[in-house]
């Protein structure tokens, strides 16, 4: 792993050095759409609806619509915000665990001792494992200040990011404001069922069948011959980079690819074509003539 952003858990007089991993990662498949007909990757192109042009990145902004009003900020506009470049983690409370509703959760990170004696970092995980309180943090990255909690995840400490109070919708649903009534032998009967099911949880039991599916799914295909040889016909990535970073346009080798086989195709017609030449030479020595009309309509149709 490769850590994120260094810095130190701050505390009151207490400082205790630390890296940031990420938790966690994606195990999707990745995939990218392509032109059904032929293979060929698809691109998107920043078009813009004005003009109809297509746009360079480096000439696209920011803007905010409220639908009356459209307001363009450019990149001078956001870095003129007050934009925090801190390297501590600041603690700002310690609350009870169970406080902590899992619908503000976000990402998850790893925080590792980097200290010679990780003596506070230990220290801070005994005492918030013993009190069972989690601590309420604000931590910068990448620029923007999140609030986050610091917790105990097993041996080490964690950060997960949180969403903010007014990032939480309210809902009022008119069910389950029911005023039905439950009856004791419908609540026992309930109760037994969810027993029925209930033990420890054991997260590698289970597993993503989409995914897992999906990947035999392709592996077959590539047995079965039902893939594009990339290499040959669509070059590698590698190779821009050794001819100078010169982007190659997919399409062109596409088109490239199709020549070569059509060339190929008319290659092995010319070669046909000679064989019938010397077999009406042979013709023409048994005796049988005809005239030039007849010889070139006869080759237009052999061509053809």
């Amino acid at each position: 792993m490769r850590a994120i952003w260094t810095g130190s858990i701050a505390f009151g007089l207490v400082n205790v050095p630390v890296k940031l991993y990420s938790a966690t990662e994606n195990h999707d498949v990745s995939m990218h759409q392509v032109h059904a007909k032929d293979g060929g990757r698809i691109r998107n192109q920043h078009r813009c609806e004005e003009c109809g042009k297509t746009v360079d990145y480096g000439d696209i902004d920011k803007a905010y619509d409220d639908g009356e009003h459209r307001v363009i900020l450019t990149h001078e506009d956001f870095e003129s915000l007050p934009a925090e470049d801190n390297d501590d983690i600041d603690v700002l409370q310690f609350v009870p665990s169970d406080e902590i509703d899992p619908i503000m959760l976000e990402k998850s990170y790893f925080l590792e001792p980097t200290s010679k004696t990780p003596k506070a970092y230990l220290l801070l995980r005994q005492t918030l494992e013993d009190t069972e309180r989690t601590a309420i943090v604000k931590i910068t990255l990448r620029t923007r200040t999140r609030l986050a909690i610091l917790r105990v995840c097993g041996k080490v400490l964690m950060i997960q990011t949180l969403r903010w109070a007014d990032e939480i919708r309210e809902v009022d649903f008119k069910g389950v404001n029911s005023q039905a009534k439950i009856s004791d032998k419908e609540l026992e009967m309930s109760s037994k069922l969810v027993e029925s099911y209930s033990e420890d949880f054991t997260p590698e039991e289970f597993s993503d069948d989409y995914q897992v599916e999906l990947r035999r799914l392709i592996d077959a295909k590539i047995e079965s011959g039902e893939s594009f040889d990339v290499e040959k016909t669509f070059g590698e990535e590698e190779s821009e980079e050794d001819s100078g970073g010169d982007v190659i346009d997919l399409m062109e080798a596409l088109r490239k690819s199709v020549d070569s086989s059509r060339s190929s195709k008319k290659g092995t017609k010319k070669s046909g074509a000679k064989k019938t030449s010397a077999k009406k030479t042979d013709t023409k020595k048994s005796g049988t003539k005809k005239s030039e009309d007849e010889k070139t309509g006869a080759k237009k149709k052999r061509t053809g």
